[in-house]
């Protein structure tokens, strides 16, 4: 299959993927760059680069997205259309769709065998994985992302059935995204939100009927509270789960860390045994309608 609607563009959403890192932003300037894992033809870089720092947050969505997803269909009748935000090479679509886990993903692509192939071959082998562990409650998955190169991957094995190459923090969306968001009941976000506004949200909340769920993991060094005014403004009212946090990823300097709990601090959250001990930890927050929401 090909991109639907690919659009190259830089801005925000290119300097920061689902590891929730990026840099060449404001207010984000502390946090290192790993903007060039998004590039590659494949995820393989990206495992081995992020898992040596320990990044962990599509582990921590797994269950969370499974459940909104499962519950969305139950009340719908239907099957719920997802679309992942910043969604680079599909990982939150094999987490999703498959009996698979974050583990079992990192050793996969880190593996003699994998690094041994050509991406060719690569996809090839990965078409056979992702099918011998597919779910059968497995759901359509909508992905987003400035990376060609990420997206092209996650639709040759299987992961995304749709993927569009478009950055709407600098442009509208096209007319082939207007129509796929129409039959998005549930949007997940893994990494990102630091670097998206409500210009990204406002025309996927239009386009689709009913309003979708939207799930999403946010750094606690930035406010999710303009989108949350966004989200509302469609009906959505925003839940933040307050009994805990979820590592994100272990920090690659003294420095970031320093940036993490000034940042934190700044956000009137507490660093103390989050931060403070070495980790970036993230915040769930789940919209629904309010009738919805439990």
């Amino acid at each position: 299959m090909d991109i639907s609607g690919a659009r190259r563009t830089g801005g925000a959403e290119s300097t920061e993927g689902d590891d929730g890192t990026g840099g060449g932003q404001p207010g984000n300037a502390g946090r290192t760059p790993f903007d060039d894992l998004y590039e590659q033809p494949d995820p393989r870089a990206y495992f081995r680069v992020l898992g040596a720092w320990g990044y962990r947050t599509p582990h921590h969505a797994q269950k969370v997205f499974r459940r909104l997803a499962a519950e969305r269909t139950a009340r719908l009748g239907a099957p719920a259309g997802v679309l992942d935000i910043c969604c680079s090479y599909g990982i939150n679509a094999a987490l999703l769709n498959h009996d698979l886990t974050w583990d079992d993903l990192y050793a996969h692509y880190t593996s003699p065998r994998a690094e041994a192939l050509t991406t060719a071959e690569l996809v090839d082998w990965d078409r056979a994985f992702y099918r011998a562990h597919r779910r059968r409650d497995a759901l359509p998955v909508t992905g987003l992302d400035v990376s060609e190169p990420a997206l092209t991957y996650a639709v040759a094995v299987g992961l995304l059935d749709e993927a569009f190459a478009e950055n709407l923090e600098t442009a509208a969306p096209s007319l082939e995204l207007r129509r796929a968001a129409r039959d998005i009941r549930l949007i997940t976000v893994t990494g990102g939100v630091s670097f998206l506004s409500p210009r990204t949200f406002e025309p996927l909340l239009s386009a689709a009927e009913p309003a979708p769920w939207v799930a999403a993991f946010v750094l606690r060094t930035g406010s999710y509270r303009p989108l949350m005014s966004c989200l509302l403004a469609h009906g959505l009212v925003t839940e933040k789960d307050t009994d805990r946090t979820f590592r994100q990823r272990r920090f690659t300097d003294a420095a970031e860390q320093r940036y993490a709990v000034e940042a934190v601090t700044s956000t009137g959250e507490d660093p103390r045994g989050k931060e403070t001990e070495g980790y970036f930890h993230t915040a769930l927050y789940v919209s629904r309608l309010r009738e919805e929401a439990a």
